[in-house]
């Protein structure tokens, strides 16, 4: 506890790895709150949690309610599961799918991942997973990062496709996305150029915690 009080003046790191993928994995005390970051942005809790709050409060609470499986490719330390549980109070299902076993370790130690019923974790590739699965969501989290890069495979139309198939009526992507130059914002504007206008709805929430850009995409 004398650690999470001074992290009011001061963060105090209290673990940290090397990762193969995310090059350093760390858990620090900041203001008050554990969170997980790697070597150069925040991979849970802190600013990532307002991030994906955002996102979920556009969508809005009371229709995430009424939702019986939500899925999120890229788990890290939690933060949007923990805020869908905890502060949105949602009962359904939640299928997470993380690559990298030791931030799931990780997870399970500092933030009690392992302690939410309603959740199954999957070691498994987003991309893989996607193929593989037989299951339809109300909702697809996508917040999928090594370090600041985000994988190509993300941004390729037959990826798209795959996760719109997975949708189930009214269903929704938050998709966290970051903009660190003018390509990446092509590169958004042509992703959201690729669905098809009549099956589904798009909007852009820019410049959230100044690099982040959100797209949330709903299915007709």
């Amino acid at each position: 506890m004398i650690q999470k009080f001074f992290s009011y003046l001061i963060p105090i790191k209290i673990y940290k790895k090397k990762s193969a993928r995310s090059k350093t994995i760390e858990v620090t005390w900041a203001n008050g709150e554990l969170v997980l970051d790697s070597e150069n942005t925040n991979y849970s809790y802190g600013s990532l949690q307002r991030i994906l709050r955002y996102g979920l409060r556009n969508i809005g609470y009371d229709e995430i309610l009424k939702m019986d499986h939500i899925l999120v490719l890229g788990v890290a330390g939690g933060s949007v599961i923990k805020t869908l549980v905890d502060e949105i109070e949602f009962k359904g299902k939640i299928t997470g799918v993380e690559i990298d076993s030791e931030m799931i370790q990780i997870a399970n130690q500092y933030f009690d991942l392992d302690k939410i019923k309603q959740l199954n974790l999957v070691i498994d590739d987003a991309f893989e997973f996607v193929l593989k699965t037989k299951d339809q969501y109300n909702l697809i989290i996508v917040d999928v990062f090594e370090d600041t890069n985000m994988p190509n495979f993300l941004f390729e139309k037959f990826f798209l496709d795959r996760i719109c198939i997975l949708l189930k009526s009214n269903g929704y992507i938050l998709f966290n996305t970051m903009i660190l130059d003018e390509a990446h914002n092509v590169r958004n504007r042509k992703y959201i150029s690729e669905l098809d206008p009549e099956l589904f709805t798009s909007k852009m929430l820019p410049r959230i915690e100044v690099h982040n850009e959100l797209i949330i995409i709903k299915k007709n």
